[in-house]
């Protein structure tokens, strides 16, 4: 059964993803998932031929910040080697691994705000 928080973290996933196909990007994965983790969207990003894990945090409101605040360093070294785990699993070849995450406020009747942070592993 899936709870309204799961829910509203789909709604998040979802929005994310349809932005990132507006960049031309190519969906190619979402909860992709191994023995070490989960990553919410696998992406190819053309225009750096790069493959990209990312995360995706929604919340509907910052009373405690915004959602990339949430995303620790310990996250983001997860998310590399996701990454990595990922490219050596499914083959193909890209010039380049990244983690981008992107943060979406969405509150109840509102708008969405969407924040895109590219290359979150090398803050």
């Amino acid at each position: 059964m899936v709870n309204s928080n799961q829910r509203f973290g789909r709604r998040g996933e979802d929005k994310a993803a349809q932005f990132l196909e507006s960049l031309g990007w190519v969906i190619l994965a979402r909860n992709w998932t191994c023995s070490e983790g989960e990553v919410d969207i696998v992406a190819h990003d053309p225009d750096a031929d790069a493959l990209v894990v990312v995360e995706v945090k929604t919340r509907s409101g910052i009373g405690y910040g915004s959602p990339l605040e949430t995303i620790t360093f310990a996250k983001v070294l997860r998310l590399r080697q996701l990454a990595a785990i990922y490219a050596r699993l499914k083959g193909g070849r890209t010039r380049l691994l990244r983690v981008d995450a992107i943060g979406i406020v969405w509150p109840p009747g509102g708008q969405c705000e969407l924040v895109h942070a590219r290359g979150i592993e090398e803050l």
